[in-house]
């Protein structure tokens, strides 16, 4: 204590002169109109920034949760997609035989992204659930944009998911405009950019058009996007033509998909392997 009194004391002076300075910046600031507008404009505006760079620091710590509610926004609404197509195919088409089950028949479960590769010939993804989840072998992924790519195995709590680009992987396909048939291959190089095979030379198709998933497809709903038409040709051999489409989905940069969950597919599985033989 002694030694904080000396101390103190050795410094009186400036102790005195930085309080006289306080007391004159305070008479100044108090009783001038400029200079108090002045620091009342210049205080205002430090904190003001002050709380703009907090509260952009706090947005970036939530930007987890925040992508992780938009992807269950998206759920839902592909949810209400795919019930309202149901709807229009009933009462367009069917409107005695289709039953109201189909209304419900794909479910589409988010999930996020956590390992993916895009460089090599055989593509793979690994998503955040499993079969915990509801997650099964087979079920179609898609992102927001387009087709991913299908469920090939899962544990506990994650799936692998071939991708589309995977040389080996095919999708069946349509044109939208005109419903030719066809499928959709990854020749194993630009990971935007897939072949749309097995359509006739005879077959209008022009630059474009938007290829999507067929009425005919075992994993996949109809009508959900795969890509633009790119570029039409003819193949060397003259039959078909040689159509390069450019693909909806980002792969590069896709963090959260949706897993399909088909109803149905148990159903038709079972009826296709039970086939009876016709003499």
């Amino acid at each position: 204590m002694n030694q904080l009194f000396q101390f103190l004391l050795r410094q009186r002076n400036l102790l005195l002169f930085i309080l006289l300075q306080v007391i004159s910046l305070w008479a100044v600031f108090t009783y001038n109109n400029y200079q108090h507008t002045l620091y009342f404009n210049t205080t205002n505006s430090w904190a003001a920034s002050l709380l703009s760079t907090r509260q952009e620091v706090a947005t970036y710590h939530q930007l987890r949760e925040i992508n992780g509610e938009l992807a269950l926004e998206n759920q839902k609404l592909h949810q209400q997609i795919f019930q309202l197509q149901a709807q229009v195919q009933q009462k367009a088409d069917l409107p005695v035989f289709f039953s109201k089950a189909s209304l419900d028949r794909y479910k589409p479960i988010a999930c996020k992204v956590i390992d993916q590769s895009t460089r090599n010939s055989q593509n793979y993804l690994t998503i955040e659930k499993g079969y915990l989840d509801g997650i099964k072998p087979g079920m179609a992924v898609i992102s927001s944009t387009g087709v991913v790519g299908k469920v090939i195995s899962c544990s506990e709590n994650l799936a692998l998911i071939v991708s589309v680009l995977h040389t080996s992987n095919t999708v069946s396909a349509k044109i939208k405009s005109s419903g030719e048939l066809g499928y959709i291959k990854w020749p194993g190089y630009q990971p935007e950019v897939a072949e749309l095979m097995d359509v006739s030379k005879y077959k209008k198709v022009v630059k474009g058009d938007t290829i999507v998933t067929s009425d005919y497809n075992a994993v996949y709903p109809p009508n959900i996007p795969i890509g633009i038409v790119a570029k039409v040709g003819l193949q060397d051999d003259g039959t078909f033509h040689d159509i390069k489409v450019m693909l909806l989905t980002h792969f590069s940069t896709l963090r959260y998909v949706y897993v399909i969950e088909n109803k149905f597919a148990g159903q038709q599985a079972k009826l296709e392997q039970s086939k009876p033989k016709i003499d």
